[in-house]
């Protein structure tokens, strides 16, 4: 069978769609894969490493593994992380129900294996990605990622049919936004981002960003916003948020200690601004959320 190579013939299939969280002890060596992953990072940082160039991971992340590209990765933070990804092929073919996930290099392969190398049509082209994207908004790309998961594990009638419409959706969505996102921010912007993301345990307020990255506020909030659809004090105020999700979900500390912990004022506190945030008090979020398994064959 030929392989159809023209965008307007896309017809997917996914291999793999899954949540997972990561130990912090947990590291992927170096592998090649036959087909492309997509891997969201939602929770958490992570060292990736794509032909030999490194990358932070940060919540918001998305990375792009494309056939043959050798590629490894390790959790960076004492912490779990959350990374809900999926497998697949651009294009159905005979063997793509059995051809299973790479966890080898090139050179580790049989000359069977080395024949299930998808072309990689993401290299150039109007399915061009790069390894890593950072969009201005993610939520709405999460939401598509879950919902594609969703359908995956249900698998109800026509899951394949209703799959590959979902990851067409994801697609052309992370192609169109990341086409809309070549102006990068510039380098005191994301060093104010990583700042935000290293001070998660304290308040921040803009007088003091003002005055720590000599920045007027106004051009702060202006800039920043920009970039990440949110004013720096929303943005940090929401990774303080994603940090008590994951110690509710993945530890065993008292809502007073986790308040402590953030550096809120009081459990009131902390309270009242986890339910703006996620509509559920603390303890609520805590009884409904249960870890995730580490599972294998990612």
């Amino acid at each position: 069978m030929k392989e159809p190579h023209t965008i307007s013939n896309l017809s997917p299939y996914v291999r793999v769609a899954m949540e997972s969280t990561l130990p912090s002890t947990w590291v992927l060596q170096e592998r090649e894969i036959w087909d492309y992953e997509i891997l969201y990072l939602q929770e958490g940082r992570l060292l990736v490493t794509v032909e030999g160039e490194q990358y932070e991971g940060l919540p918001g992340d998305i990375f792009v593994f494309k056939p043959r590209q050798r590629h490894s990765i390790r959790v960076l933070d004492d912490k779990p992380v959350s990374q809900p990804h999926v497998h697949f092929d651009l294009f159905e073919l005979p063997d793509s129900p059995e051809l299973p996930v790479s966890f080898e290099t090139y050179g580790q392969m049989s000359a069977q294996q080395k024949s299930w190398f998808r072309p990689n049509l993401m290299a150039d082209g109007p399915l061009a990605l790069p390894s890593r994207i950072r969009l201005r908004h993610p939520k709405r790309f999460e939401a598509l990622l879950f919902e594609l998961i969703e359908e995956f594990q249900l698998q109800l009638e026509l899951c394949d049919v209703s799959c590959k419409g979902l990851l067409l959706t994801l697609l052309t969505y992370l192609i169109r936004q990341n086409g809309q996102n070549t102006a990068q921010p510039g380098p005191d912007i994301q060093a104010i981002r990583r700042h935000l993301h290293a001070k998660w345990n304290s308040e921040m307020t803009l007088e003091e960003l003002s005055e720590l990255f000599n920045i007027s506020k106004y051009h702060l909030v202006r800039t920043f916003k920009k970039h990440y659809e949110a004013t720096p004090i929303q943005y940090h105020r929401q990774i303080r948020i994603d940090k008590a999700k994951q110690l509710l979900r993945y530890s065993n500390f008292t809502i007073q200690q986790i308040a402590d912990q953030l550096g809120f004022g009081s459990i009131h506190a902390f309270s009242r601004a986890f339910k703006m945030a996620e509509g559920v008090p603390p303890i609520s979020f805590r009884t409904k959320s249960a870890p995730v398994p580490v599972k294998e064959g990612r």
